[in-house]
């Protein structure tokens, strides 16, 4: 199974900034349209690994970026991935 962790913003401004500030770092993650089975609603999250998630919020929350909520999202095969929101 694998999984990946996602944050989502208020607005298209903060994923943006967000973006900026990251491509100055070593961190991996990638800016992609928020899964449809965390929202139905339109908007960019960032995805990124689970074990990189804290050290990315705490740099996003540095930088006076406001941040939405926080993801797990695990996959197996073709079956519906499992959505988890994660209090960090």
């Amino acid at each position: 199974m694998s999984s990946s962790c996602y944050i989502t913003f208020p607005t298209t401004f903060f994923a943006i900034r967000a973006e900026s500030l990251l491509k100055k770092t070593g961190l991996t993650f990638k800016m992609v349209p928020v899964p449809r089975s965390i929202s139905s609603s339109c908007g960019t999250a960032l995805q990124c690994p689970c074990e990189d998630l804290a050290e990315i919020k705490a740099l996003l929350e540095e930088n006076s970026l406001e941040l939405e909520s926080f993801y797990r999202l695990e996959e197996e095969g073709i079956k519906k991935p499992l959505v988890t929101e994660l209090e960090l």
